[in-house]
Order: structure tokens, then C-alpha cells, then sequence
């Protein structure tokens, strides 16, 4: 019992040392550009067998932790998506979670085979656990890329959809079943575990917002915990049916993310920093699963080349395939096609192999793990610069006009919080010209440091922070006029749809 004792002691130090310096890091990695899944991959090799001898090969643990984390995830991300804003490219981003998934499948799984010379089960394996994009990743990036609504639509609603098909092809295939399925068996397996994961998930979802709106719960703290566990039901539920569970977990958080629930700010920030932890957890653990005396010249000559195949290849022709359900102009097909970033979704899913006793397994996650840090390093610094060049950038979204809304839930109102960037055209701009619905209202302004009940004539200026009470009915109008107006200006009536 006492070994016991110190053992948890020593973990609980450990562990929130990692913890807080993995925190601090999200600083970092975000002045350089990079997404903080690099930090946290090395912190895990330099705690491994290589630095503090730390061991850790357990593929199945790893395979089971390295899932609930990627719930967790993809719950935050449900939970977070605006289907205001993302709805107008749910055909693309389904599309790209489907048929261009299996595309690139297919390419990356033929260049493998006839390229590295991998046997075809590895080279499958390969192409499958790679063609999945991971949502921390993508948006650690994206977040300072101030991009049109349907880009950012199309890359949130592909990175939280693809990863159900592609853990029940990566399952299928680790496990043999492939060969017993057929081609249009698997094709059937996968498209019926979508479908009974993606109607639990809804069921859950608007039952659960249905019941969270009649109940009254004796402390705010509990609605985020019954959210969440919430999306798990719909995880635990549809993996229990046989279903996919990452289907039913999203669009379950989807939905209560998106429905009219009290405590919603507090819902989205809590869920959030448990996405943190996951993360920082998950990319951890990876991290301590590798053994860098496997990585040799050979595996880092096979990630390069897989990953060029992937990164040039696979991934514009799959964007170019999926996009015929929902065209989208050059410029914006090609942003996507170099915004295709992978994270820790690939890593865990080579975990099933692993599991399953695939051979080759140990050699498919060296290289996975080398082609992740590589190709990130590559692409993530640079896609400010790619959409610069491509001018996909857009200077009237959110990046200019900082909102941020909290719940007046008495009186079914909200409270938003804006503040007026440097860029934002909201300056110069008097209170009566915002033209607000009729219902909202300025109700306070916040000038170095001091406050300010406006009058239709005060004029608005950069730095400002603004204090707006609107019905919520009309919170929706109320952000969209005012995105306008921090757009065009005063003469936003005019120029603006």
C-alpha cells in the first residue's frame, strides 16, 4: 500500500508539472505558427524510454485511451461549431469526410504498394489512417487566419466527421474482416455504422436539450457536466449497438451546442479546457509510445515519401473529387488542399494495428509518427502565407470585430461583449448609424479604462469595448449587423447585402 501511495504521488507531480508546462507552451507554438501537438509529442518522447525512461508500450491502453481522448475532442467541437455559419458547407465537408476520404485511401494505399514496396494490408492501413484531418490541429493554425465563413465551414465540419468512417475501415482492415466483406460489403458495414451513429446521435441530442430546458438545476457548474456526459451516453450508446460512436458523439454535441440550453457560455468554455486536457494527455501518451531507436534513415525515407504522396497527391485530388457536390472557386479548393493537416488522429488510429497484432504494425506507426511532425512542420507555418498568395483571406470576419456572449437567462436576452480592432471600420462610427434591431441596444461603452452610457451621437472608436443587451431572437441579426457595419463602415446600408 505504501509503494502505492508514493506511486500516485509521484504521478500527480509529474503529471501537473507536464500539464503546466504543456499550457504554457500553447503560447509558444502559437507566436511561431505551429499547432501545440508538436510540443506535446516531444514532451512525451523526452519523458519515454529515450530521455527520462519512462516505459510505456502498451498499444492497448493506448488504443483505448487514445479514443476516449479523440471523444472528448470531438465533443468540444460540436459543441463549439456555429451551424449558422457551417451549414452552408456541410455538403462539401461531408463530402470530403466520405468520398474524399476513401479517394485518398485508395491513392495513398496504390503509391505505398508500387512506391515503398509495403504489403497491401500496410499499405491500406497507411492511406486509411493518414486521410483523416484533425480538428486541434487544423484550428490551433487557423485561428489567426481570418477566412471566409465556407472555408472555415467546409474544414470544421470535415475534421469532425471523418474520423468515424475512417476508424471503422482502419478496424475492418486490421482486423481481416475486409476480406470476408468484399469491397461492397465494407462499403455497406461503414455506411450503416454512420447511419445508426449519426441517428443516436441526433435522438440524444435533442432529447437531452429537450429535458436540459425543463429541468432547473441547483448550480450553474452542473449544466456543462450533464452536456457532456451527455454526448458520452450517445458515444456509449451507439458503440454499444455496434454503431459509430465518433459520428454519434459529434452530432450530439452538435445539436446541444446549438440549442437554446442555459449556461451556454459557461458550457462552451468548460468543454473546452477539458479539450485541452485531452489533448495534452493524448499527445503525451503518444509521445511515450514511440521508441526512437526503431526510427531509422529507412522510415524516415518512407514518411517523406508517403507524406509528399499525401500532402501532393492524394489530398488535391481528393478535394477536387469531393468538391463536385458543392463547387467552390480554384483558389478556394487549393487553400483547402494545403490546409489538410494531420494531428493526432493518425497517430491513434495506428494504434489498432498495433492492438490487433497487424505485422508491420510497429514499423506503419514509426513512419506515421515521422511523416506527422515533418509535413506539420511544413504546412502549418505556412498556410497565413498560402492564403495571402491564394487571397482567401477576408478582413470583415470575426477577427476584426472580437465578440464574446454571456446569458441573461431571466430576462431571454444575451449580453455581448465587442470590442473594436485596429482594422475594424466600426470607428468613426456614431451609436444611432449601427442601426441595431429594434430591441438592442448599446448599453455601455468602455474607453481607457472608463465607461460611458452612449448617446445615439457618441462616436465609436478603435480599443473600444462595447456592452450590447439583445433579445436572444434577435442575437443572430443583432451579430450579423454589426459584423457589417465593422466591414463597410457607415455605409454599410448601401453596400452590404
Amino acid at each position: 500500500m505504501s509503494f502505492d501511495v508514493h506511486q500516485l504521488d509521484a504521478f500527480v507531480l509529474v503529471g501537473s508539472a507536464v500539464t503546466l508546462a504543456a499550457i504554457l507552451a500553447v503560447r509558444l507554438s502559437s507566436r511561431a505558427g505551429l499547432p501545440s501537438l508538436l510540443i506535446y509529442l516531444l514532451m512525451g518522447v523526452a519523458l519515454g524510454e529515450a530521455g527520462l525512461g519512462i516505459q510505456f508500450e502498451d498499444a492497448e491502453v493506448a488504443h483505448a485511451l487514445g479514443f476516449a481522448a479523440l471523444a472528448v475532442i470531438l465533443a468540444e467541437g460540436g459543441l463549439t461549431t456555429n451551424w449558422r455559419e457551417a451549414r452552408t458547407s456541410m455538403r462539401l465537408g461531408l463530402s470530403l469526410a466520405t468520398v474524399g476520404v476513401a479517394v485518398s485511401v485508395g491513392v495513398v494505399a496504390v503509391g505505398a504498394h508500387f512506391l515503398l514496396g509495403l504489403s497491401w494490408q500496410v499499405s491500406v492501413l497507411l492511406g486509411a489512417v493518414c486521410s483523416p484531418t484533425d480538428a486541434a490541429a487544423v484550428f490551433s493554425v487557423l485561428r489567426v487566419v481570418p477566412l471566409s465563413r465556407r472555408l472555415i465551414g467546409s474544414l470544421e465540419a470535415e475534421s469532425g466527421l471523418n474520423d468515424a468512417p475512417t476508424v471503422v475501415l482502419v478496424t475492418l482492415v486490421s482486423t481481416g474482416a475486409v476480406a470476408s466483406y468484399g469491397v461492397v460489403g465494407t462499403a455497406a458495414v461503414i455506411v450503416g455504422e454512420l447511419a445508426l451513429g449519426l441517428a443516436v446521435g441526433l435522438a440524444i441530442g435533442f432529447g437531452g436539450a429537450w429535458v436540459m430546458r425543463r429541468v432547473a438545476l441547483p448550480s450553474s457548474g452542473l449544466y456543462p457536466l450533464a452536456v457532456l456526459c451527455l454526448t458520452f451516453l450517445a458515444y456509449g450508446a451507439t458503440v454499444g449497438l455496434h454503431g459509430s460512436g465518433f459520428a454519434a458523439v459529434y452530432v450530439a454535441a452538435l445539436v446541444l451546442g446549438n440549442a437554446d440550453l442555459p449556461h451556454r457560455g459557461t458550457t462552451r468554455s468548460f468543454a473546452e479546457g477539458i479539450a485541452w486536457l485531452a489533448q495534452i494527455g493524448l499527445f503525451v501518451m503518444l509521445g511515450l509510445l514511440l521508441s526512437p531507436g526503431r526510427i531509422s534513415l529507412e522510415t524516415v525515407g518512407l514518411a517523406l515519401v508517403a507524406g509528399l504522396l499525401l500532402t501532393v497527391v492524394a489530398r488535391p485530388v481528393s478535394v477536387l473529387v469531393s468538391s463536385v457536390v458543392q463547387p467552390m472557386p480554384w483558389r478556394e479548393l487549393g487553400f483547402l488542399s494545403w490546409a489538410g493537416l494531420r494531428g493526432a488522429v493518425p497517430i491513434v488510429l495506428t494504434t489498432i494495428p498495433l492492438s490487433e497484432g497487424v505485422p508491420g504494425a510497429e514499423g506503419l506507426f514509426d513512419i506515421v509518427f515521422v511523416m506527422v511532425i515533418v509535413y506539420t512542420l511544413v504546412t502549418a507555418p505556412s498556410l497565413p502565407l498560402v492564403a495571402r498568395i491564394l487571397k482567401v483571406t477576408r478582413r470583415s470576419e470575426p477577427r476584426d470585430l472580437d465578440l464574446e456572449a454571456a446569458p441573461l437567462e431571466r430576462v431571454q436576452a444575451d449580453l455581448l461583449q465587442i470590442t473594436v480592432s485596429p482594422v475594424s471600420r466600426l470607428h468613426g462610427v456614431e451609436v444611432g448609424e449601427l442601426r441595431l434591431p429594434r430591441g438592442a441596444s448599446v448599453s455601455m461603452v468602455i474607453r481607457d479604462g472608463e465607461t460611458l452610457v452612449p448617446e445615439r451621437r457618441t462616436v465609436l472608436r478603435h480599443g473600444d469595448d462595447l456592452l450590447v443587451v439583445t433579445p436572444r431572437a434577435l442575437r443572430e441579426a443583432t451579430e450579423e449587423r454589426l459584423r457589417v457595419v465593422s466591414a463597410h463602415g457607415r455605409l454599410a446600408r448601401w453596400q452590404a447585402d
